[in-house]
């Protein structure tokens, strides 16, 4: 298990004081909070070697290109990616399903064309297919829920068929916690000549990834969620579906020609960064994976159970709160979104932060699941490395207090 009072000793924000009381960062299905080595790590390039990358013969130039490599290269690691030419950096999550949306699904996806979904997906993994849809004349089809929050897989192996070209899906819900039998997935659609992209942004942060024991085709997932900085995302792709992709963006570094009647792209991955990348934010993103390898994903994975399985037990001593998605801890991740009594997602969030514990209160960009679940948002509170159990107790007793404040019985 992971020695937490030392973590927590890596982390400066945790020194702070909101509203006169020690900061409780709940909040780390939104982002997490960033360890010393990381912000030593941006503050050095800015420092020492700031230069742009790929194109300078100097010295900071050639310290700054092989920064930013080697982090391309601990990304594929950390993955289980067998090449690190597959490895693409965009500015997050979102942009990187576009791009594959964009690029690879406006050569692919034909009219009458299914594209799978799951009713939990993000708005980030939900609108760039509606839009693609829309123009190419093609269907989405939704993989629905059981009562307990889970993907209904014998509906899955019905609705993935021969017309379908991609099944999409979360790896875990950011609403729910769910954690998504990924593999199965990817199993009933190659077995329909589909392809699967995993949406890892509260995934790949919280447990053991490896790409080929997914079978996924793509992977995507953000930086700033797993002790990074903002501004990285990560798009994998097996290398033969990049090569056959046209690039996003065009410009600058994604060429390797140019005339002036034609190109001649760049190999991979650079065909597919455009322009300056983040570099510094990449750059430090080495330091958050190096921090999260030491730690080891499968004690990350088994401190954070330990967490939701606590703070579920307390949630359900608490008359009047209602928790969505699996109540097994095992079956999802340290993500708990919860309703109390008639009071409003805001106000907990309010109440709460008068406290200095920070949650997240609203539809958390999951408007058809809230719809779903026949509630206009939820209050949310999520948990990483950092978090104790002591947090936790103090997170309950602040419920409790809320229902209090706002004049409601189920606590007296």
């Amino acid at each position: 298990m992971l020695d937490v009072a030392k973590i927590r000793q890596d982390f400066p924000v945790l020194e702070r004081r909101v509203n006169g009381k020690p900061l409780i960062y709940l909040d780390n299905a939104a982002t997490s909070q960033k360890p010393a080595c990381v912000i030593d790590s941006l503050a050095s390039y800015y420092r020492e070697y700031n230069a742009n990358i790929h194109r300078g013969l100097h010295t900071l130039s050639e310290e700054a290109t092989s920064a930013y490599e080697e982090t391309r290269e601990k990304v594929r690691e950390f993955i289980g990616a067998a090449e690190s030419r597959s490895i693409v950096f965009t500015r997050n999550t979102t942009e990187a399903i576009n791009l594959i949306a964009y690029s690879w699904g406006r050569a692919n996806i034909l009219a009458g064309d299914e594209i799978v979904l799951s009713a939990m997906e993000h708005h980030s993994n939900l609108v760039p297919w509606q839009l693609l849809a829309a123009e190419r004349d093609a269907r989405l089809v939704y993989l629905e829920l059981t009562a307990d929050g889970q993907i209904d897989m014998e509906l899955a192996a019905r609705l993935i068929s021969t017309k379908t070209k991609l099944v999409a899906v979360t790896m875990m819900s950011n609403v729910l916690g769910t954690v998504t039998p990924v593999s199965e997935l990817a199993r009933l659609a190659h077995n329909q000549g589909a392809l699967i992209l995993v949406d890892g942004a509260q995934g790949v942060p919280h447990m053991p990834t490896s790409v080929a024991r997914m079978d996924c085709d793509f992977l995507v997932f953000s930086l700033h969620k797993m002790l990074g900085p903002t501004g990285v995302g990560v798009l994998w792709a097996r290398p033969e579906i990049l090569e056959a992709m046209p690039p996003f963006l065009s410009g600058g570094d994604m060429i390797s020609s140019v005339w002036r009647d034609r190109v001649k792209f760049n190999e991979l991955p650079w065909r597919f960064e455009a322009g300056t990348p983040n570099i510094a934010d990449v750059i430090a993103s080495s330091a958050a994976i190096d921090y999260l390898r030491t730690l080891g994903m499968e004690n990350v994975r088994a401190h954070e159970i330990e967490m939701a399985k606590y703070a579920l037990a307390g949630l359900q001593e608490i008359p009047g709160v209602t928790v969505y998605g699996p109540q097994d801890a095992t079956a999802r991740g340290a993500v708990i979104s919860f309703n109390f009594s008639e009071v409003h997602p805001h106000d907990i969030g309010q109440i709460l932060n008068d406290g200095g514990i920070a949650i997240r209160a609203g539809h958390h960009c999951c408007q058809p699941l809230m719809r779903d679940l026949k509630v206009a948002g939820t209050a949310r509170a999520s948990f990483y490395v950092y978090n104790t159990k002591e947090e936790v107790d103090a997170f309950l007793d602040a419920l409790k207090e809320a229902d209090k404040v706002m004049g409601h019985v189920a606590c007296r």
